[in-house]
């Protein structure tokens, strides 16, 4: 069972999410078919950054991503591979 912190803790996550969703969401979806002088226009950045944002999230994701799985492999190869054929020659 989880501890009253890790409820409000995930409940807070839940609400982040939620908050970010909901502002993408009026950001691309209603704010195009609201004219140019609507007060609403203020609270957001230029539509450009609607689709250069998650670009730029994406691509730093999957250079993480891959960092990690490259290093993994390697660290796997290293550990498996023998320091020295004299070493393998005993082992077997």
């Amino acid at each position: 069972m989880a501890s009253s912190v890790d409820q409000t803790f995930g409940w807070g996550l839940m609400f982040l999410a939620a908050t970010i969703f909901i502002y993408y969401s009026i950001w691309v979806i209603i704010l195009p078919f609201l004219g140019p002088n609507q007060k609403l226009h203020s609270f957001f950045p230029p539509q450009f950054y609607a689709v250069a944002f998650p670009l730029v999230l994406m691509s730093v994701a999957l250079v993480i991503i891959g960092l990690t799985m490259t290093v993994i492999i390697v660290r796997s190869k290293l550990k498996s591979k023998p320091k020295s054929n004299r070493e393998s020659i005993w082992i077997n």
